[in-house]
């Protein structure tokens, strides 16, 4: 998820990540991690509590959301999450077309 400010409802963390903030805690399907007890929601404590990174390019001034780690994993599942970006050509061209084959994904960062 790319947050351009860690100012976030709780509604737009769920909408954004799937995991639900109830009185329990943050809750996806059967399982909810307890949360420490806030006024309001913070997303720098959940972030943490789920084990999703959140890290900022201070550069540009925005922020990255990681998926949920929980049992030391990168990933909670092997399916990867929707992403378009543009081709060699500038059209956009989804992961999504790719369903069903193996896919291998290449990135590189400059830090």
């Amino acid at each position: 998820m790319i947050l351009t400010s860690l100012d976030l409802t709780a509604e737009q963390f769920a909408a954004g990540t799937g995991w639900a903030i109830k009185p329990e805690g943050a809750c996806k399907a059967e399982v909810c991690v307890p949360l420490p007890r806030t006024t309001g929601f913070d997303l720098a404590a959940t972030a943490e509590r789920l084990r999703m990174a959140l890290v900022q390019d201070e550069q540009t001034g925005v922020w990255a959301l990681g998926p949920a780690s929980l049992g030391d994993r990168a990933l909670v599942s092997a399916t990867a999450p929707e992403l378009v970006l543009d081709d060699l050509d500038g059209h956009p061209f989804a992961l999504s077309s790719l369903r069903g084959q193996k896919v291998v994904l290449v990135s590189w960062a400059p830090y």
